[in-house]
């Protein structure tokens, strides 16, 4: 008898604790949905209350997070390690590749007498503003005629064609880039040998127009000035191509707007153009001198 009515005890005490525990979380429910000033300072006042104690057991917690974080990054900063170091190892191959070409060009110079050409020479400028004009995407250059730059020469930065000289002072120059609305520059599509006329519309992708063939055409042609008109030089890198949505072939520039600050002008002077078939022949003529009789 003494064990059904301690076993009857218990499952009253488990009912009434299980109710009061409900009953609880229905005041709790109730008392956080109200909104009222008085009952937001009694849920104020019940979490000051209640903070403090529960602090103690989210602090190892917390600890414990913070120690998987700082193992997960010590993982990441030794994997990042090892691929700097294969890296490292790499470049060094090719910088001892690169100085063996370098002493081996060297020497071959020295033999053959070469004498490197010095029709480009550049000098380099750093942006002062994006100024004012008949041209919406240009830039001031601190550069100007006192410093041999001379108007239609290239602009480069590290990476590619920026755009071309327009409007020289003694002391400053204008640059009109790729993207602006006036610009217009020939080139070359690569892979196909396409010539072509890059035309700027004031975005970021230029357009190439006047492609003879579009279907030989691939996105990731590299895309290169052609020299023609004798103004801007041959080969200079101008960017990719890229297709629109709507079909259109436009140029991925090289050159890296964003970052633009400094531009290396090339003052490019062209090929004398031959007019006459004796234009190989030397200026100066050369006579035989007549044998004496």
């Amino acid at each position: 008898m003494s064990g059904q009515k301690q076993t009857s005890l218990w499952r009253t005490t488990r009912q009434i604790l299980l109710g009061v525990i409900v009953l609880v979380c229905l005041t709790l429910f109730v008392l956080w949905r109200i909104d009222s000033p008085r009952v937001e300072r009694l849920r104020m006042t019940l979490a000051d209350a209640a903070l403090p104690s529960m602090e103690w057991t989210t602090r190892p917690a917390a600890r414990f997070t913070n120690m998987v974080q700082d193992f997960q990054s010590y993982v990441r900063v030794y994997e990042q390690n090892e691929e700097l170091r294969r890296e490292l190892q790499t470049m060094s191959g090719w910088r001892e590749a690169a100085l063996q070409l370098e002493q081996r060009n060297a020497r071959l110079r020295a033999l053959n007498n070469v004498q490197l050409s010095p029709r480009a020479t550049f000098v380099t400028g750093e942006i002062m503003a994006d100024s004012a004009g008949p041209f919406s995407r240009s830039g001031l250059l601190n550069v100007g005629a006192g410093n041999g730059v001379t108007d239609g020469s290239a602009a480069l930065d590290g990476l590619g064609l920026v755009g071309r000289i327009s409007g020289v002072g003694e002391e400053t120059s204008r640059v009109i880039f790729l993207t602006d609305i006036n610009s217009r520059v020939p080139v070359v599509i690569q892979g196909s040998g396409q010539r072509a006329i890059l035309t700027g519309d004031n975005t970021d992708a230029p357009l190439i127009d006047f492609v003879e063939d579009t279907a030989r055409v691939r996105p990731g042609d590299r895309v290169v000035t052609s020299g023609d008109g004798g103004v801007l030089p041959a080969d200079v890198l101008a960017g990719q191509v890229i297709v629109a949505a709507n079909g259109q072939l436009r140029l991925r520039l090289a050159a890296d707007y964003d970052r633009l600050r400094f531009v290396r002008i090339l003052n490019h002077r062209p090929q004398p153009t031959i007019h006459r078939p004796g234009g190989l022949i030397a200026d100066e003529p050369f006579f035989f001198a007549e044998e004496p009789e």
